[in-house]
């Protein structure tokens, strides 16, 4: 009797120690934004070009979609004293979108809780209040344990590496998907220097 009594003690403590560890699990994979992200799984050894993406729309999609093309990835919040860059994003969209660039936003709830909105808030107020038409990706996390892996290379493996410092930093790619340069938070995206080297990077055919 003694021993079916350790027996069951035993197993009663294992059982304990694995439920313990499958809450562990789980409250580190809500620790990212707002709690609501998860972090898809990639393979950790393929290009960041072919991470995948989701639209904020559902579909999925990768930055190789978009090779040939010069691109300003830009993680966005709908309630920061930044919004209204919005409006000179879709300015550039507009303007160079026929010589093949792209703004593409990425929201984020990383900092003051000022992207605390569902996809689709975020795309109704961002077409509502500044009509954009550039390309936009589901809410992720820019920072924390649950970093999308995109933005994990930006910040940690790309030439521009550095922890995102608020919302609407700016990280400029070439027509092979190279990250040649990067803008803080307080450069307008009418920025002469910022404006100045899309410019740059369109007049460069690539070979195309």
């Amino acid at each position: 009797m003694k021993e079916s009594a350790g027996f069951k003690l035993l197993a009663g403590i294992v059982s304990f120690a694995v439920a313990a560890l499958l809450i562990v699990v789980l409250v580190n994979r809500l620790q990212a934004g707002d709690g609501m992200i998860s972090r898809p799984a990639v393979n950790e050894a393929a290009s960041y070009l072919d991470y995948p993406l989701e639209t904020i729309t559902g579909d999925t999609t990768s930055l190789r979609e978009y090779r040939g093309d010069v691109l300003l990835l830009v993680n966005v919040a709908s309630k920061c004293g930044f919004t209204p860059q919005y409006e000179g994003l879709q300015q550039l969209e507009e303007t160079y979108a026929d010589k093949r660039f792209h703004v593409i936003g990425f929201p984020a709830n990383n900092f003051l809780n000022q992207e605390p909105g569902t996809n689709e808030e975020i795309l109704a107020f961002c077409t509502g209040e500044y009509d954009v038409t550039f390309p936009m990706m589901a809410k992720i996390s820019v920072k924390g344990d649950n970093i999308h892996p995109l933005y994990r290379y930006l910040t940690s493996e790309s030439p521009e590496r550095g922890e995102i410092t608020w919302n609407f930093n700016k990280f400029l790619l070439d027509r092979e998907g190279k990250v040649v340069a990067r803008f803080g938070s307080k450069t307008e995206p009418r920025d002469e220097t910022l404006e100045g080297t899309i410019r740059d990077l369109l007049a460069d055919t690539g070979g195309m």
